[in-house]
């Protein structure tokens, strides 16, 4: 019996062997899809963690509230201020800067769950064609771990 878990135990380990683990690149992406699934779900402090960026505009945007309650900017920034919290529909690898930086090209879905379009808005040229695909940034912060850099959309 003891020799069967062994050979199992052999066949797991050579196989994981041929299935080494995710690349930075699918690591940056699953980070970019993670950070955007908890805002639209409403976990802030999840997404916050996933967050590298600036938070000076969330900050400005919400004089009341502590600069550094980094959940209580998000959920001001998805709920109240014009920030489009909305889930990944598609993501595409685009390039690694020499900075380390993963650019990405993101669509994301409206809350009815259709691709998410931003038309021209607020005196902009209305023969601009509207915009359907976004890029961001995300960075390994070290250990492992990787970090978005930009803010969602803003539509006011």
């Amino acid at each position: 019996m003891i020799k069967k878990y062994s050979l199992i135990l052999l066949a797991f380990v050579l196989f994981s062997a041929c299935y080494p683990g995710l690349s930075d690149t699918e690591k940056a992406s699953q980070a970019l899809t993670r950070f955007f699934s908890e805002l639209s779900n409403g976990n802030y402090a999840q997404a916050a963690d996933l967050y590298g960026g600036s938070y000076q505009i969330l900050a400005d945007f919400n004089p009341g509230l502590d600069a550094d309650d980094h959940p209580a900017l998000w959920e001001n920034g998805c709920q109240i201020n014009g920030l489009q919290c909305l889930t990944i529909r598609t993501i595409t690898f685009n390039e690694l800067l020499d900075s380390g930086e993963y650019i990405f090209t993101v669509e994301f879905n409206d809350p009815a769950g259709n691709l998410f379009v931003l038309e021209a808005c607020c005196g902009e040229n209305p023969i601009t064609a509207p915009q359907f695909q976004f890029e961001y940034r995300v960075v390994e912060a070290g250990g492992g771990e990787f970090l978005v850099l930009d803010l969602p959309i803003y539509v006011p």
